[in-house]
């Protein structure tokens, strides 16, 4: 890499072209990043908002991917932060690095089969692509109608058939119409469209690029799967990546419905006798009739009227698989369509009813699967199994074989990097390991001395054992090495970085906690929290996000609060979430309630937010059924069960939505916690360990006057800006 400009070169000049500032957080993110790359070794940055990261780690990402002629890959949770990178960071990156380096940088984004059309798909969709269509009303069907037809009519235009391109979109019944997922296309050899195949351009434009954009949901399936969609790479950046472990998991979830087996008949159909495809939809009749006797929510046993619903299942849908049975050979075009199709679905079913039954075969103690029963109103009901953890996998198939950096804004909870490491498979820290070994050589000799031996594992952490999949302990003996002489093996080697954050948490934001109130109840807002959001806003004068732990929540608040004050409340669900956003900075006074995906998706900086609210502490709700079974799990096996999962999901998520509150350096408020066990409770420390140092206060007053003063100041910048 010496013909190249190191990192601090090109990043000041990435800066420079882009009219930014230099940033003490961003430059010791780059070196960091950097460094890992060069010696192959595992990095966790924290870098919070301002911190500029994104050019912290595209920086180097571009360098090392020059320099080997290896693509970097860079994996982002949403769309939003995909499309930014693809959209506005490298085009404006690869013109302000081109003058340093040997050529200009290049990049494609790669995304899942599913999110792109298939003209085979259009031209071959049958009878059973309404999937469940029968649950449908006229009017609903003659939307369907509508969309695909409108769909029709883009593909004669679009260049990319990429859904996202699509506005305004349309529903995800209309898209399936249209496209198809990676198990159930035939390959573009065999397809008659193979030639015109959107997802194969999509594919070929990552071909000999610098850098891969990609999501968690394909990083994921790259993973699981036994052959790889991205293209070959040594190194990996993990943007978001808090929210890996759910995206990961998500993907590992099967899933088992009336509606899935009933389309895999009806595929089945075309293929094989009739007698073996209505032995499998006799099945989905018995299934539906077992889902309606079995009450929702975590499944520990199995009732046998299900267990024999299920094996029914299992057993028609390998039937149907062996009387298609292999390929023949060649295949006209529709008829090697039907086979993908019918055997993906077929695939689904029979793979989906083998986990539910397998998971039960352990002790209850000892299980690596969960099962359980959702009843959605207006869906099927739906039997899902999934994994307990997914830290095996990404220690496997992650960080085995190449070198990962994971950044989000919020990593450390209760004050450092234990309980997302764990759950990502991770061992200790190579830090760790090397302050854990100066102690022992400081303990006498014969002593047995070990720092930590006895300790409970921390908040985060999992206790070794089976049911335990995500630890990255009890997996294999321990081995020595230069930095941690208990380093079990298998376990990857990792550093952690906290880069801080450019704001001034302590000066620009108080954190007010509610003590005077009640613990909150469930039945709703009382009174009293009702009272205390309406005195909050009234001071603040509008400005305000009302984080809220259920959209029933949001709803009565919003609803009992628009009769007692002047300003405007909007409300999640009363329109798109990006519109309602929108209007909310626009609107200086305006303020918006809502539930989880305003938690992590609202970016509005300046005076239109300068309060938010929380009503309660956001844990997992008790009949959560992987978190229940993940907190069983932990306590099984010797550890505290409600810090390793449910005061770790609260805290990251309560950082998370706090952190919607300063987004730059010039924000100034208030984030008001109203459940009283913030400050009460023995986990309250914990929890705020996991929040920047914002300066504290129980007092109502102080919450109160402090809005005040900023209201009067917002207000009498509008006045300025009226002049």
């Amino acid at each position: 890499m010496a013909d190249l400009p190191d990192v601090p070169t090109l990043l000041g000049a990435a800066v420079k072209a882009l009219g930014g500032s230099s940033r003490e957080g961003q430059q010791t993110m780059a070196d960091a990043v950097a460094a890992a790359v060069d010696k192959r070794e595992h990095l966790v940055v924290q870098a919070g908002t301002g911190t500029g990261k994104s050019l912290a780690y595209l920086v180097p990402a571009i360098r090392h991917a020059m320099a080997t002629k290896t693509p970097v890959v860079i994996s982002t949770a949403t769309i939003a932060l995909q499309n930014q990178l693809i959209d506005r960071d490298l085009p404006r990156l690869a013109a302000a690095l081109a003058p340093l380096l040997p050529r200009e940088p290049t990049f494609a984004v790669l995304k899942g089969r599913r999110n792109y059309l298939c003209r085979n798909r259009m031209q071959t969709a049958g009878d059973d692509d309404a999937e469940g269509s029968e649950l449908f009303d006229a009017r609903q069907l003659s939307s369907l109608g509508r969309q695909v037809a409108r769909l029709h009519e883009w593909a004669e235009d679009t260049l990319t058939g990429d859904r996202d391109e699509l506005v305004p979109g349309v529903s995800d019944l209309a898209w399936r119409q249209v496209s198809v997922g990676g198990n159930e296309c035939m390959g573009a050899r065999v397809c008659s469209f193979g030639q015109e195949c959107f997802a194969e351009f999509a594919r070929e434009a990552t071909a000999g690029v610098d850098v891969v954009v990609t999501n968690h949901a394909m990083l994921s399936i790259d993973m699981a799967q036994g052959y790889h969609i991205l293209p070959e790479h040594n190194t990996i950046m993990i943007d978001e990546a808090h929210e890996l472990v759910d995206r990961a998991t998500s993907v590992a979830t099967g899933t088992l419905t009336e509606r899935s087996v009933t389309t895999a008949a009806k595929r089945a159909a075309r293929l094989v006798e009739p007698g073996i495809s209505e032995r499998l939809s006799e099945c989905a009749d018995g299934l539906a009739l077992m889902f309606t006797e079995v009450p929702e929510g975590r499944l520990d046993h199995i009732d046998e009227g299900l267990a024999g619903a299920v094996a029914a299942t299992r057993d028609a849908a390998a039937a149907c698989i062996a009387a298609i049975g292999p390929s023949p050979g060649e295949l006209d075009p529709d008829t090697a369509s039907d086979r993908r199709l019918a055997l993906a679905a077929l695939t689904e079913v029979r793979e989906a009813a083998e986990r539910v039954l397998e998971s039960y075969e352990p002790l209850l103690r000892d299980r690596t699967e969960i099962v359980w029963l959702t009843k959605v109103p207006a869906r099927p009901p739906a039997l899902n199994v999934a994994p307990l953890g997914v830290g095996g996998l990404l220690r496997e198939k992650l960080f085995g074989d190449r070198t990962v950096v994971l950044t989000s804004a919020t990593l450390t909870l209760g004050g450092d990097f234990t309980a997302l490491a764990r759950q990502w498979g991770l061992g200790r820290e190579v830090a760790q390991e090397a302050a854990e070994r100066a102690a022992r050589a400081e303990a006498a000799p014969g002593t047995g001395t070990e720092a930590g031996s006895a300790a409970e594992p921390a908040p985060g952490t999992e206790a070794a054992g089976p049911a335990d999949a995500g630890t990255g302990r009890g997996a294999g003996e321990e081995e020595d090495d230069e930095d941690g002489p208990h380093r079990a093996a298998g376990e990857p080697r990792w550093r952690g970085l906290d880069v801080g954050s450019p704001f001034d948490h302590g000066r620009s934001g108080i954190l007010y906690v509610a003590r005077h109130l009640p613990k909150p109840g469930r039945d709703g807002l009382s009174e009293a929290y009702l009272d205390e959001i309406a005195g909050l806003i009234e001071a603040a004068d509008g400005r305000a996000l009302g984080l809220f732990s259920s959209m029933r929540a949001a709803q009565q608040a919003a609803d009992e609060l628009r009769e007692r004050l002047d300003q405007t409340i909007l409300c999640q669900g009363e329109d798109s979430t990006g519109q309602l956003v929108r209007r909310f900075a626009e609107e200086e006074q305006a303020c918006l309630f809502g539930t989880l995906s305003l938690w992590q998706g609202v970016d509005v900086p300046g005076p239109s937010l300068q309060l938010v609210i929380v009503d309660r502490i956001p844990f997992p709700r008790p009949d959560d059924p992987l978190a229940s079974a993940r907190q069983r799990a932990v306590s099984a096996h010797g550890g505290n069960g409600f810090l390793s999962v449910s005061a770790t999901h609260a805290a990251l998520l309560l950082a998370q939505g706090t952190g919607r509150l300063l987004r730059s350096t010039d924000d100034r408020g208030v984030i008001a916690v109203l459940d009283p066990r913030l400050a009460t409770a023995g986990y309250g420390g914990f929890l705020r360990a996991s929040l920047p140092p914002y300066w504290g206060t129980v007092d109502p007053e102080v919450a109160r006057s402090a809005l005040r003063r900023l209201a009067e100041k917002a207000g009498a910048g509008q006045d300025e800006s009226a002049a």
